[in-house]
């Protein structure tokens, strides 16, 4: 049996033709819905949710109904964090301009949002989403290399700007990514070679196939827990032989820590710290500002001075002081709330409570992740193939329980575990035991 490839946005997407049995006022918004946002609508679950507040790792929808949320890292320290709603409420009442005068509240956050770097990664660009970012992380890696091409995973997502998008893989639906991009596994053990080695000679691969249609390498981009591919984070170290195959080529290594950074994978602030090397650019977005829009580039100062040489760039929102404030908070609670360390020690309570379920139901294959980053593949025991189907179900009767997750991975069938990091080890066992009756049930 062969098993379908899927689209990231298609993994856990409301079928807008499949209305039958809704409550007629339900059906109604759907239609209207439809209607004004047409062929770019996107809602989740076989019947959408109504939300109407949010606090810590819950949701509320309209009826009132309680949601544990398994799914979003956009607000990385939880939802509506009164620290940071008290900072930008504060902010939004003072002043908020763009960044071309000086102001004490934006040097104070880059300030510390550098601290939080190595020290060769000095200069910082604030955006205002990720994608936003990832565009200006390639332009800058192809002024700085003098080179064009790209490497990505195969189920990659890097945004949705017209260049990342040629580099999201999984977004693309008709067709292949650009000439300027070369594709590669996900990281994993191949032909006798460890992770590392193999994920190495993939990329070793790539640049050969990049030559050989006369392109040069830019940069390998990467997501550095692999999100979209399905979550690999092990064995810590792995990216080493990678980032050193790259740089002997002339490229530079961007490290997309959109998803993995702030503090998520338990290893440090950021994914890259689990693999103890330093990239030349990296990019953040969504958990930056814990819901509120904002994004950034952090890079070395060459490389961004012989951009800047070539390019006139601003940006007239990224940066803006009420961006600033929430930024700050959030690194602030980071470090007040040791939420790195919490996602460390709750991460891997939940992780060992998942792989206790491999025991009793053959349906789950591996489990994969860091910190409170975790990616649980569902197959067909008689064959080991991925079970979407699975999946689905398993996060729509997940939903029904009052628990909210997606899916991730080449063919959507590995539950996608990213909660906000306030999550507690009573939250971890409240999901492993509903995702056990829901098993059992079948």
């Amino acid at each position: 049996m062969s098993v379908a490839t899927k689209e990231i946005l298609d993994l856990n997407r409301f079928d807008a033709t499949r209305t039958d049995g809704f409550p007629p006022e339900l059906a109604e918004r759907v239609a209207k819905r439809q209607a004004a946002f047409g062929a770019s609508s996107v809602l989740f679950y076989e019947q959408p949710i109504e939300m109407v507040r949010a606090s810590g790792a819950y949701m509320y929808d309209a009826g009132g109904r309680k949601y544990l949320d398994v799914y979003n890292n956009v607000p990385s320290v939880g939802h509506c964090h009164p620290r940071v709603v008290e900072a930008v409420a504060r902010q939004i009442g003072e002043l908020n301009i763009h960044t071309r005068y000086l102001n004490r509240v934006v040097e104070t956050y880059t300030e510390k949002l550098l601290s939080r770097f190595p020290r060769s990664l000095s200069n910082v660009v604030l955006t205002c989403t990720g994608s936003e970012s990832n565009d200006l992380a390639m332009r800058i890696a192809r002024i700085a290399t003098g080179a064009e091409g790209f490497i990505v995973t195969e189920a990659a997502y890097h945004g949705n700007t017209a260049l990342v998008t040629e580099i999201s893989p999984s977004s693309l639906r008709k067709r292949k990514p650009a000439p300027f991009v070369a594709i590669i596994p996900a990281p994993a053990a191949r032909d006798g070679m460890s992770v590392e080695a193999s994920f190495a000679a993939s990329v070793e691969q790539a640049i050969a196939e990049l030559k050989s249609g006369g392109i040069g390498l830019a940069a390998l981009i990467i997501d550095t827990i692999f999100s979209s591919d399905g979550i690999y984070a092990d064995p810590a170290g792995f990216l080493k032989g990678a980032t050193d195959v790259v740089h002997r080529a002339g490229g530079l290594l961007i490290a997309d820590e959109v998803q993995p950074g702030f503090g998520r994978t338990g290893g440090g602030m950021w994914g890259f710290e689990r693999h103890g090397v330093t990239p030349d650019i990296v990019t953040m977005g969504k958990p930056m500002g814990n819901g509120f829009p904002m994004g950034g580039v952090v890079t070395r100062p060459e490389f961004l001075k012989r951009f800047c040489e070539e390019t006139g760039y601003f940006n007239t929102f990224g940066g803006n002081p009420v961006a600033a404030a929430a930024g700050h908070a959030v690194l602030q609670v980071i470090e007040d709330e040791g939420l790195v360390e919490r996602s460390a020690t709750v991460g891997g309570y939940f992780k060992r409570s998942l792989e206790a379920l491999q025991g009793t139901h053959s349906e789950i294959g591996e489990v994969r992740g860091a910190g409170l980053f975790i990616g649980l593949d569902f197959i067909d025991p008689a064959t080991g193939e991925p079970d979407t189907a699975l999946a689905t179900h398993a996060i729509n009767q997940l939903k029904h329980n009052g628990i909210l997750i997606g899916a991730a991975g080449k063919y959507g069938a590995t539950l996608k575990i990213r909660p906000p990091l306030c999550f507690s080890q009573e939250d971890a066992e409240l999901f492993t035991g509903t995702l056990d009756t829901i098993l059992n049930a079948r």
